[in-house]
């Protein structure tokens, strides 16, 4: 199966890709870069499109191998999400060539359905509250929820801590104990204001603290460690395996919250998971909000023994995705169908209208620049 073409989809704020080969086979994968995602584009058919034409589509670890290294100028997020995108399609059109799901070809079914959780906005405790209760009434079996910003774009560390006490024991009063929560910080905090946020909000059982600070020095994930009992999670921002052996390694968490769409694709994941095992550390994986990433997560996760939860909220709208996996009762169900299990209308995907927004950017009350 020689690779003959690779199509490109921006579509609204995605990118999906398509590889065909001689044979008439084609798999779909994607390559998301929320706010970046012209980069993406720009590297798939520029850098990226030439490398893949001519190339055997079974060697799919090959591939990654060749793209990876064989570019020199290796990893970060632009390049991570490109080879995601490949990869997925490869991963899928290997699977329709053997007739069997994704799933099949990583192992087979670790689990029957995969656990996923949902966002939970609210400008108000008791707004917080009806929603997630409308949520749990739906069959959703855990919740994220992140009531750390007062909605001015200013960020303050010590009013955020203070509002997430309120809100999550709002919360906790008007759901009970037993649904799940995840508290989302989003890398906002610096680690002695995360620890001060952390110990406040432990009495209300968190799930886990979700990126309590930023990611790329793995130190600070220790000293967070050293002073606070919830658990953590993290890695959304991560590229790829040496980014998180330290954090694994080191047991400095313990959910890894990897984007397999920018961080290399199925292949990486695995990989990943891999890894995390051998420390009882599980996959709670980010995605961007499709179903195609949805559907590539779905198949990883069903396949891996070490899957906690997936990130999923029901994309809306679009004519353009064909046979979306399967929701059911706070999970969703892995189908038999060859490949993902999903297909992109093309004509329908290209009238689709793109647009790459940029991301929102916080502030300190002195103006200094603060994560979003």
């Amino acid at each position: 199966m020689k690779i003959t073409e690779l199509k490109i989809f921006p579509v609204r704020n995605w990118v999906f890709v398509k590889i065909v080969t001689d044979d008439g086979l084609y798999g779909i994968g994607e390559a998301s870069l929320s706010g970046r995602n012209q980069a993406v584009i720009a590297a798939l058919e520029t850098n990226l499109k030439p490398l893949l034409l001519g190339q055997d589509a079974t060697r799919i670890e090959y591939i990654w191998q060749d793209i990876f290294r064989g570019t020199f100028w290796r990893g970060g997020p632009v390049l991570q999400s490109a080879l995601a995108g490949i990869d997925i399609a490869l991963w899928d059109l290997n699977a329709k060539a053997l007739g069997v799901p994704v799933y099949r070809l990583l192992g087979g079914k670790s689990r029957d359905r995969v656990l996923y959780y949902r966002h939970v906005g609210g400008n108000t405790p008791e707004e917080l509250v009806e929603r997630s209760q409308q949520l749990l009434d739906n069959g959703v079996k855990v919740l994220r929820i992140s009531p750390t910003d007062a909605g001015r774009g200013i960020f303050d560390a010590s009013e955020a801590t203070r509002i997430a006490v309120r809100f999550f024991e709002a919360l906790r009063n008007g759901i009970g104990e037993e649904p799940e929560v995840i508290f989302e910080v989003h890398t906002r905090m610096t680690p002695t204001q995360a620890i001060q946020l952390c110990n406040s909000i432990e009495p209300f059982r968190p799930y886990f603290v979700e990126d309590p600070i930023r990611s790329e020095n793995p130190a600070s994930y220790a000293l967070l460690r050293q002073h606070t009992n919830v658990p953590i999670g993290t890695g959304e921002q991560l590229n790829h395996k040496w980014a998180f052996r330290e954090l694994i390694e080191g047991d400095l968490v313990d959910y890894l919250r990897v984007d397999i769409c920018h961080s290399g694709g199925i292949t990486e994941g695995k990989k990943i998971a891999v890894m995390a095992e051998v420390h009882y550390q599980e996959l709670a994986l980010h995605y961007t909000a499709s179903w195609i990433s949805a559907a590539a997560m779905m198949h990883l996760n069903t396949a891996v023994p070490n899957c906690a939860v997936q990130e999923f909220n029901p994309p809306g709208g679009g004519d353009f995705i064909i046979n979306p996996p399967k929701v059911e009762d706070g999970y969703l169900i892995p189908g038999d169908e060859p490949g993902l299990g999903i297909d992109l209308d093309e004509a329908a995907a290209e009238a689709e209208p793109f647009h790459d927004g940029e991301p929102p950017h916080l502030r300190r009350a002195d103006g200094s620049v603060n994560d979003w």
